[in-house]
């Protein structure tokens, strides 16, 4: 009985993580930018005072931050080690299919080139581009902001490459 109900609890964890929202958020308007597994984990990309990018990661009950720009000195006797070691090939194909797995809910861009003729000869392109593809803006005024924001799954990864 008690077995029979670990392994009922480890299923439901697998088909949990399975179907567990991974979501990528850009906002450069706002500063915000992070992936997060929902209800698990969640790494914020972060500006900092004494590094280019500081990295906080959460996971359940755990936070820490981390600066993944600077380099150990193990993590370079690391690198000498793994150069012998042969990489895997993706296919063309499958990282097509894998993008295709991806679900962009929000996109939204608001440009300035800062070249009067350069905005003009774009603001045909962007209206088209905003009414069949996502929101696109051409502005005039030195504003320049991107919203993105990617959901998937796990299976549908896995999905995407198995088959």
């Amino acid at each position: 009985m008690i077995l029979s109900a670990v392994i009922l609890l480890v299923v439901l964890l697998v088909l949990w993580l399975l179907f567990i929202p991974i979501q990528v958020f850009i906002d450069t308007d706002a500063n915000t930018y992070f992936a997060r597994l929902k209800g698990l984990a969640k790494a914020s990309f972060e500006p900092d005072e004494k590094e280019l990018l500081r990295v906080r990661l959460k996971v359940l009950f755990y936070e820490r931050c981390f600066y993944p720009l600077t380099r150990s000195i193990n993590q370079k006797k690391q690198s000498e080690k793994n150069k012998a070691k042969r990489k895997r090939k993706v296919s063309f194909k499958k990282m097509l299919q894998l993008l295709k797995s991806f679900e962009v809910r929000q996109f939204d861009l608001d440009m300035d080139t800062g070249d009067y003729v350069a905005n003009a000869k774009m603001y045909p392109v962007f209206v088209l581009l905003n009414q069949f593809v996502a929101s696109f803006h051409i502005n005039f005024e030195d504003r320049n902001r991107l919203v993105l924001d990617i959901r998937n799954r796990p299976y549908r990864m896995l999905k995407s490459l198995f088959n």
